[in-house]
């Protein structure tokens, strides 16, 4: 197949909203039917979008979820869990794991990392109602930890699906953390609206001399919590900014009679066809009308 095409489907791929990579590959098969390996040829695609999306599966045997991302990758190929001490085969195109096997962290910073596992499932289990978070060294910089916490809200039947992600990096030996928070929502009632933004952070802690790693989790979760719910504040007001502005201007002041709506008699109103040809001239539709309520439903539950 030409490398465009294949371009073309990775970029699909890629640009799955949230929960919904199963629906785009059913899609794709539909459209190249006559080519069944095609999908061998975007298998790239696949880890991008699991690594970058920070998919959770659940081990065979287990109910709870684990990470997918570059930094628990192994260099085999296969990815690990610390809490678990497991490693496993995970199938990035069906997002299946199997061949698990017992694997230990060989880290530098073993009671750091269990601290700050603690106060992730503390922090996750305080502010988001489903959320799989892992804590590992990255594997250019193992003197650097990777925080990584995602929490995915599907809602297919009410048409709207949303991720939250956060990837921090914290350095022991500067004292310091930087990261970048991600939120995906996509609402697709009668449209298709989706909000893509993102949020980096840089700062930095202040310790005494000699803290323990407790102490050291502790007050790094306190900067994570204070920079998530600052950022969770930002989107609260750009959506009423968006509601009272944006959205308010893009719908119809009165409808094409020129008249007010008399809402006591609508039951007694009949569409006209005029009225069916006008009703495509609402810039978003009943998507418009929805996608704020949507939006803050999926972010905050």
């Amino acid at each position: 197949m030409p490398s465009d095409n294949v371009a073309a489907l990775s970029a699909f791929v890629e640009g799955a909203p949230p929960g919904e990579l199963a629906d785009v590959v059913a899609d794709i098969k539909k459209l190249t039917v006559n080519e069944p390996k095609l999908l061998e040829s975007i298998t790239p695609a696949f880890k991008k979008y699991n690594e970058e999306q920070l998919s959770t599966v659940k081990l065979p045997g287990s109910s709870n979820n684990v990470l997918i991302s570059p930094y628990n990758r192994l260099a085999d190929g296969r990815y690990y869990d610390v809490e678990t001490q497991k490693s496993f085969v995970f199938d990035h195109q069906i997002q299946k794991a199997s061949d698990v096997q017992p694997y230990a962290l060989d880290s530098e910073y073993p009671d750091l990392i269990s601290s700050l596992l603690k106060t992730m499932s503390t922090h996750s289990t305080e502010h988001y109602p489903s959320a799989t978070y892992t804590v590992c060294p990255t594997p250019t910089s193992p003197n650097t930890l990777a925080l990584l916490l995602v929490s995915n809200k599907y809602s297919p039947s009410n048409f709207c699906n949303g991720r939250y992600r956060s990837t921090y990096f914290f350095t022991p030996s500067s004292s310091s953390l930087t990261g970048t928070i991600n939120v995906d929502v996509h609402y697709y009632e009668d449209g298709n609206v989706r909000l893509s933004t993102s949020k980096k952070i840089s700062e930095d802690l202040t310790l005494g001399e000699g803290s323990g790693a407790a102490t050291i989790a502790a007050e790094v979760l306190s900067i994570i919590a204070r920079v998530e719910k600052g950022y969770q504040e930002e989107l609260d007001r750009g959506f009423t900014r968006l509601s009272e502005g944006e959205f308010k201007g893009l719908r119809r002041q009165l409808p094409v009679t020129r008249q007010k709506v008399e809402w006591e008699k609508v039951g007694g109103y009949r569409v006209s066809t005029l009225d069916l040809q006008n009703l495509g001239s609402c810039p978003l539709g009943k998507a418009g009308a929805g996608i704020e309520k949507s939006m803050m439903l999926m972010l905050w539950g």
